[in-house]
């Protein structure tokens, strides 16, 4: 068997000496405040014993990542039905593009991008009376851990400086892919955007899409045709125009966030979660992405 430990500290360290570590998003006042000499690693092994490195056990803003938990929570509660609303193919184009939804007519292209995204959140809006709570109540039951939290700083920052993300909701609404008001569903994207979780946490919230649906509890949050959905679209929308990048050089479904942090699985094998604030040009975490190549070649171990 490997040796987990090792490849992880030997990665870390090496990444850790880079003098490139990305820039940090500042665009969120905020996230913008975060040292970007950051760098944690955590592996869930489904099958075996946990191994983590440096920050992982730090919280941060998991930002877009959170777009697979209300994906998981709409498809569950919508079925097929939400495919209506929202598409399932790679867009090709950076995460906050609004060319591409006004040349489809209000249909996002898939629903990892920002319009996909607060579709879902819409659909979270009309299903629940407190779509915060029950989305707070969701991951903690995934992370088997009650201290998962928003962070209100985040979410007001964002709010503040979110007026892309407040065209990207206008147009949604003038083509009628939204049934509530738009300042209602961003207060709810804006604040699923701001929960703050550790490495280990998030590699333990997605247990249940690397185990069929099953949590680490070993009980069943999702379906098994849920989760294998979920991680078809994770492979090929999961870093927007980056997608292509991440599937040849890392080979495995994942998902990013402009915090820095980056999840990525192995279905029936492993979860792992890398966090590093410095971001690339594309918005995903430059030695995220890196140290996940790197533990791919070492480990042998992608879906291809």
């Amino acid at each position: 068997m490997a040796d987990y430990q090792q490849i992880l500290n030997t990665i870390y360290n090496e990444l850790l000496q880079r003098e490139d570590k990305g820039e940090v998003a500042s665009y969120i006042p905020e996230l913008a405040k975060v040292e970007k000499t950051k760098l944690g690693i955590y592996l869930n092994r489904v099958h075996g014993d946990n191994f983590g490195v440096g920050d992982a056990y730090t919280k941060f803003s998991i930002q877009s990542i959170s777009k697979v938990f209300t994906l998981a929570m709409a498809f569950a509660n919508q079925g097929n039905k939400l495919w209506n609303r929202v598409d399932v193919e790679p867009s090709g184009n950076p995460f906050n593009y609004l060319a591409l939804l006004e040349q489809e007519e209000g249909i996002p292209r898939n629903p990892l991008i920002n319009s996909g995204a607060i579709v879902v959140a819409d659909c979270l809006l009309s299903t629940y009376d407190d779509p915060k709570a029950e989305l707070l109540k969701f991951v903690r039951q995934l992370a088997n851990d009650n201290s998962i939290d928003y962070n209100p700083q985040v979410a007001a920052s964002e709010m503040e400086t979110g007026f892309t993300n407040f065209a990207i909701a206008n147009l949604l609404k003038s083509f009628g892919n939204l049934e509530n008001p738009v300042e209602d569903v961003l207060d709810f994207y804006f604040h699923q955007c701001s929960l703050e979780m550790t490495c280990e946490q998030l590699s333990n919230a997605f247990f249940p899409f690397a185990n069929k649906g099953v949590c680490l509890q070993q009980t069943p949050c999702l379906t098994a045709t849920q989760a294998k959905r979920i991680n078809a679209i994770l492979l090929t929308c999961g870093f927007y125009d980056e997608a292509g990048e991440f599937a040849f050089e890392v080979g495995l479904p994942g998902k990013s966030g402009v915090g820095g942090g980056i999840v990525a699985l192995l279905p029936d094998n492993f979860i792992i979660t890398t966090w590093s604030p410095g971001l690339n040009e594309k918005g995903n975490s430059y030695l995220g992405m890196m140290a996940l190549e790197k533990f791919t070649t070492a480990t042998k171990a992608s879906i291809f």
